[in-house]
């Protein structure tokens, strides 16, 4: 069993036990959360929502929030002399999926 959750803009397909990043949410660490489920996959078949499937639910337990490995971003314009340099690390919220429910 799986199913597709939408959170921070992106879609995520996870399944029982699935450890996920995803951008940072507004929950404390071992807080549980609850996630919009867009489809679900289960023995009886393949759901789709309207935007989200009816009933169905997902939970996970926050492991922790952090911030991912910096990246560099360099712009320039040639033969101007114009450069700027600067870094840039994204906020994450590590999650392992406990339960989904269809």
């Amino acid at each position: 069993m799986y199913a597709v959750i939408e959170t921070g803009g992106k879609q995520y397909k996870v399944a029982n036990g699935d450890t996920v990043y995803v951008e940072k949410l507004d929950a404390e660490n071992d807080a549980v959360v609850d996630f919009k489920v867009i489809a679900v996959s289960t023995d009886d078949g393949f759901k789709v929502g309207a935007p989200y499937v009816e009933g169905a639910k997902v939970t996970g337990k926050v492991i922790k929030t952090g911030k991912s490995k910096k990246i560099t971003v360099f712009t320039y314009k040639p033969k101007k002399s114009e450069k700027r340099k600067l870094g840039h690390r994204q906020f994450y919220t590590k999650v392992q999926i406990e339960s989904i429910e269809a």
